[in-house]
């Protein structure tokens, strides 16, 4: 499996912008897509945005699109999630996940993926 270290989280006032990164170490990178999910206090774990091996296909959950992107940097292993327009309901702990799978496979689903990180916190106040 791939080990992967999230950082980028921090404190930030509604309307404001972060970039996560999740860096990839173990595998070759290019041969995993990648996802972002986060979980906030007292809520289930919950999908936010995934890309395919490839970079090619991208996929976001309703309540992020158009203020999150998901890109990926397969030379410096890294996967990120910049987040435009942050609003108080973004708080929450943010995961980067893994999943052996060259192409344009792309997932939604918590269990389709076999490595994860240790999470970085993100605050938005209002």
């Amino acid at each position: 499996q791939v080990q992967l270290v999230e950082s980028g989280g921090g404190l930030v006032q509604a309307g404001g912008s972060l970039r996560l990164s999740c860096a990839a170490s173990g595998r070759t990178f290019s041969n995993y897509a990648m996802g972002w999910f986060r979980q906030a206090p007292g809520k289930e774990r919950e999908f936010v945005a995934a890309i395919s091996a490839s970079g090619g296909n991208t996929y976001y959950a309703a309540s992020v699109k158009g203020r999150f992107t998901i890109p990926r940097d397969n030379a410096k292993n890294t996967v990120y999630l910049q987040m435009n327009s942050l609003k108080p309901e973004d708080t929450a702990v943010y995961y980067c996940a893994a999943r052996q799978n060259r192409g344009t496979w792309w997932s939604n689903v918590i269990g389709a993926y076999d490595s994860w990180g240790q999470g970085t916190q993100v605050t938005v106040s209002s």
